[in-house]
């Protein structure tokens, strides 16, 4: 697939609010909220531009979590006081949801105004949000059809996106490297079919312009070991065009990862480390990407950090010098890989 809208310099989403915009969210004055959301996404905008970052993303800045972008525009969902075993703040589906108008009004409208870079976008995946929200007994018959109803709306979405410009919108599901284990647990109330099912409803597209990229990023940390039937399953069903994977610990369940792709999907390798400051050592980061070279094209590759900085607003991985820190050793790792030219 290689091409020339790879979009080599790549980051999850989600980046550290800045301290102003926390104030501002805490004064609980909606008016200074909005003005304080503005000018931290310009901020925002800015910082990826400097970083030459070939996409730019709002930072998730105006959002609680990463999932919120979808639970607080459709109907269907409740916030309970309780914590999922993510740490999470736990919603329930009662119903079976539907929208309320875009997921992310204006969004690629706003970011075009900011900058010619391409605009991506972050969304939880539909069968993320059905495994962690199905409650037996309340609203929906089961997970797969709350997630069947879910991956329509964001598949609407993400069609919508793209027609305000967004080139490469992301669907985040943590879950799912669970299941490719060779071991695998059962995370959530899905299966691993009923996962794949609802996911590549959300992802395929009737139509892709050139230059559009929708990615999946299943998982943040590889599993120990990697089941490559399992993994090809995955890779066969979901028809994703970009694959974001953990890259940063140098295992061989990672390469696996990798190695199971198809020849025609691109990759995004996640090579520093998004939970720690210390820098990762260049040296190492190119050998391991010199092993990927052995059996896929590099040209069908990108770089990024390991997931969003800041998944959850008010609990940041780093702190907003050692995230800049990281996504200049990105931009650098780029520029080793590829030169110029991205």
């Amino acid at each position: 697939m290689a091409d020339t809208f790879n979009y080599r310099i790549d980051h999850h989403g989600s980046l550290v609010r800045p301290a102003e915009l926390v104030a501002a969210r805490a004064a609980g004055d909606p008016e200074a909220l909005r003005a304080a959301e503005t000018r931290a996404v310009e901020e925002a905008v800015a910082l990826q531009r400097k970083l030459r970052c070939t996409v730019v993303t709002d930072g998730d800045l105006p959002r609680e979590d990463f999932r919120t972008a979808v639970l607080n525009a459709v109907t269907g969902f409740r916030r309970t006081e309780r914590t999922g075993p993510d740490g999470l703040v736990r919603w329930v589906a009662e119903s079976l949801p539907k929208a309320n108008g875009p997921l992310l009004p204006g969004y690629g409208t706003r970011l075009s105004r900011l900058t010619v870079i391409a605009p991506k976008a972050t969304l939880p995946s539909p069968a993320y949000l059905a495994a962690t929200t199905f409650e037996p007994g309340l609203g929906p018959a089961s997970a797969r059809e709350l997630g069947e109803a879910l991956a329509e709306i964001v598949r609407a979405e993400i069609a919508r996106l793209v027609s305000e410009g967004v080139r490469l919108v992301q669907l985040d599901n943590p879950l799912l490297l669970d299941h490719l284990a060779t071991d695998p647990s059962a995370p959530g109330a899905l299966s691993f079919e009923d996962a794949l099912a609802v996911d590549a409803a959300a992802v395929r597209p009737a139509e892709r312009p050139e230059g559009v990229r929708v990615a999946v990023a299943p998982g943040w940390t590889a599993p120990d070991a990697v089941d490559l039937a399992r993994a090809e399953r995955l890779y066969a069903t979901v028809p994703a065009d970009r694959w974001v994977l953990p890259f940063y610990r140098g295992t061989d369940a990672e390469l696996d990862l990798v190695r199971a792709l198809p020849e025609d999907r691109d990759v995004c390798l996640g090579v520093v480390d998004a939970t720690t400051p210390e820098p990762e050592d260049i040296d190492t980061v190119m050998k391991r990407i010199d092993a990927v070279d052995t059996f896929k094209d590099i040209e069908d590759a990108a770089v990024a950090p390991s997931r969003g900085f800041a998944d959850v607003a008010a609990r940041p991985l780093l702190d907003a010098g050692d995230q800049r820190r990281k996504l200049v050793l990105v931009e650098t790792i780029a520029r080793y890989c590829w030169g110029n030219e991205f």
